[in-house]
Protein backbone atom coordinates (compact mmCIF):
# COMPACT_ATOMS: atom_id res chain seq x y z
CA UNK A 1 0.00 0.00 0.00
CA UNK A 2 1.53 3.26 -1.03
CA UNK A 3 -1.08 5.92 -1.49
CA UNK A 4 -4.14 6.68 0.68
CA UNK A 5 -6.49 9.46 -0.37
CA UNK A 6 -9.86 10.75 0.70
CA UNK A 7 -12.39 12.21 -1.68
CA UNK A 8 -16.04 13.16 -1.32
CA UNK A 9 -18.21 10.09 -1.74
CA UNK A 10 -20.41 9.73 -4.81
CA UNK A 11 -23.44 7.54 -5.43
CA UNK A 12 -21.36 4.95 -7.32
CA UNK A 13 -19.23 4.39 -4.17
CA UNK A 14 -22.26 3.28 -2.20
CA UNK A 15 -22.42 0.01 -4.15
CA UNK A 16 -18.89 -0.77 -2.92
CA UNK A 17 -19.81 0.10 0.65
CA UNK A 18 -22.85 -2.18 0.42
CA UNK A 19 -20.67 -5.10 -0.67
CA UNK A 20 -18.17 -4.50 2.16
CA UNK A 21 -20.84 -4.63 4.85
CA UNK A 22 -22.05 -8.03 3.60
CA UNK A 23 -18.93 -9.66 5.03
CA UNK A 24 -20.11 -11.62 8.08
CA UNK A 25 -17.02 -11.04 10.24
CA UNK A 26 -16.96 -7.33 9.45
CA UNK A 27 -20.67 -7.02 10.16
CA UNK A 28 -20.29 -8.90 13.44
CA UNK A 29 -17.50 -6.59 14.59
CA UNK A 30 -19.40 -3.47 13.55
CA UNK A 31 -22.37 -4.94 15.44
CA UNK A 32 -24.72 -1.99 14.97
CA UNK A 33 -25.81 -2.63 11.40
CA UNK A 34 -29.03 -2.53 9.39
CA UNK A 35 -31.75 -4.97 10.37
CA UNK A 36 -31.43 -6.58 6.96
CA UNK A 37 -27.92 -6.00 5.59
CA UNK A 38 -28.83 -7.87 2.40
CA UNK A 39 -31.48 -5.28 1.41
CA UNK A 40 -29.51 -3.46 -1.29
CA UNK A 41 -32.35 -1.07 -2.17
CA UNK A 42 -32.80 0.10 1.43
CA UNK A 43 -29.04 0.51 1.83
CA UNK A 44 -28.65 2.50 -1.38
CA UNK A 45 -31.62 4.73 -0.51
CA UNK A 46 -30.35 5.45 3.01
CA UNK A 47 -26.78 6.27 2.00
CA UNK A 48 -27.71 8.20 -1.12
CA UNK A 49 -29.93 10.38 1.06
CA UNK A 50 -27.02 10.90 3.47
CA UNK A 51 -24.81 12.08 0.59
CA UNK A 52 -27.13 15.05 0.11
CA UNK A 53 -27.56 15.86 3.81
CA UNK A 54 -25.59 19.07 4.53
CA UNK A 55 -24.72 17.90 8.08
CA UNK A 56 -23.05 14.74 6.74
CA UNK A 57 -19.46 14.62 5.52
CA UNK A 58 -19.00 11.28 3.73
CA UNK A 59 -15.55 10.62 2.34
CA UNK A 60 -14.40 7.65 0.30
CA UNK A 61 -11.08 6.06 1.17
CA UNK A 62 -9.01 5.24 -1.90
CA UNK A 63 -5.80 3.19 -1.81
CA UNK A 64 -3.75 3.07 -5.01
CA UNK A 65 -6.85 4.05 -7.05
CA UNK A 66 -9.03 1.37 -5.41
CA UNK A 67 -12.05 2.27 -3.26
CA UNK A 68 -11.46 0.50 0.06
CA UNK A 69 -13.82 2.16 2.51
CA UNK A 70 -15.52 5.18 3.93
CA UNK A 71 -15.22 7.59 6.83
CA UNK A 72 -18.23 9.71 7.67
CA UNK A 73 -19.27 12.46 10.06
CA UNK A 74 -22.96 12.62 10.83
CA UNK A 75 -24.94 14.33 13.54
CA UNK A 76 -27.34 12.98 16.13
CA UNK A 77 -29.07 15.54 18.35
CA UNK A 78 -26.56 18.19 17.19
CA UNK A 79 -23.60 16.04 18.28
CA UNK A 80 -21.00 15.05 15.69
CA UNK A 81 -20.28 11.34 15.33
CA UNK A 82 -17.69 9.60 13.19
CA UNK A 83 -17.96 6.17 11.61
CA UNK A 84 -15.60 4.28 9.34
CA UNK A 85 -15.64 1.01 7.42
CA UNK A 86 -12.71 -0.62 5.65
CA UNK A 87 -12.98 -3.51 3.19
CA UNK A 88 -11.66 -6.61 4.94
CA UNK A 89 -8.62 -7.25 2.66
CA UNK A 90 -7.25 -3.88 3.87
CA UNK A 91 -7.57 -4.58 7.60
CA UNK A 92 -4.37 -4.45 9.64
CA UNK A 93 -2.55 -2.13 7.23
CA UNK A 94 -3.21 1.15 9.12
CA UNK A 95 -5.62 2.29 6.39
CA UNK A 96 -8.38 3.17 8.87
CA UNK A 97 -6.02 5.06 11.17
CA UNK A 98 -4.40 7.05 8.37
CA UNK A 99 -7.76 7.78 6.73
CA UNK A 100 -9.36 8.89 10.01
CA UNK A 101 -6.40 11.20 10.76
CA UNK A 102 -6.76 12.74 7.29
CA UNK A 103 -10.50 13.04 7.78
CA UNK A 104 -10.11 14.83 11.12
CA UNK A 105 -7.95 17.43 9.37
CA UNK A 106 -10.81 18.32 7.01
CA UNK A 107 -13.76 17.72 9.37
CA UNK A 108 -13.21 20.21 12.16
CA UNK A 109 -16.48 20.01 14.12
CA UNK A 110 -15.66 19.27 17.75
CA UNK A 111 -16.30 17.62 19.96
CA UNK A 112 -16.74 14.54 17.80
CA UNK A 113 -17.68 11.12 19.14
CA UNK A 114 -16.91 7.60 18.02
CA UNK A 115 -18.34 4.27 19.11
CA UNK A 116 -17.01 0.72 18.99
CA UNK A 117 -18.41 -2.60 20.12
CA UNK A 118 -16.76 -3.80 23.34
CA UNK A 119 -14.87 -6.52 21.47
CA UNK A 120 -14.01 -4.56 18.30
CA UNK A 121 -10.41 -3.99 19.32
CA UNK A 122 -9.37 -2.85 15.84
CA UNK A 123 -11.80 0.08 15.82
CA UNK A 124 -10.94 0.93 19.41
CA UNK A 125 -7.24 1.14 18.49
CA UNK A 126 -7.99 3.31 15.46
CA UNK A 127 -9.97 5.78 17.58
CA UNK A 128 -7.31 5.87 20.29
CA UNK A 129 -4.45 6.35 17.79
CA UNK A 130 -6.38 9.34 16.42
CA UNK A 131 -6.61 11.00 19.82
CA UNK A 132 -10.09 9.88 20.91
CA UNK A 133 -10.50 9.22 24.63
CA UNK A 134 -12.85 6.59 26.04
CA UNK A 135 -15.50 8.42 28.06
CA UNK A 136 -18.09 5.76 28.76
CA UNK A 137 -19.97 2.61 27.95
CA UNK A 138 -23.50 2.32 26.58
CA UNK A 139 -25.68 -0.66 25.88
CA UNK A 140 -27.62 -1.11 22.70
CA UNK A 141 -29.22 -3.73 20.51
CA UNK A 142 -26.75 -4.95 17.88
CA UNK A 143 -28.63 -6.16 14.81
CA UNK A 144 -25.62 -8.12 13.54
CA UNK A 145 -25.58 -10.14 16.77
CA UNK A 146 -29.29 -10.13 17.59
CA UNK A 147 -28.40 -9.19 21.16
CA UNK A 148 -27.86 -6.23 23.44
CA UNK A 149 -24.15 -5.53 23.83
CA UNK A 150 -21.86 -2.94 25.34
CA UNK A 151 -20.50 -0.21 23.13
CA UNK A 152 -17.54 1.96 24.12
CA UNK A 153 -18.00 5.69 23.64
CA UNK A 154 -15.04 7.82 22.60
CA UNK A 155 -14.67 11.60 22.34
CA UNK A 156 -12.24 13.91 20.59
CA UNK A 157 -12.26 17.52 21.77
CA UNK A 158 -9.70 19.15 19.48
Amino acid sequence: MTDIKLRPSVVADINNFFEYQLDEEASYLAAFTAKDPTDRIAYLEKYTKLLYNPTVNMQTIVVDNTVVGTVTKFEINDEAEVAFWIDKPFWGQSVATKALKMFLDIETKRPIFGHAAFDNFGSQKVLEKCGFVKIGIEKGFANARQAEIEELVYKLDN
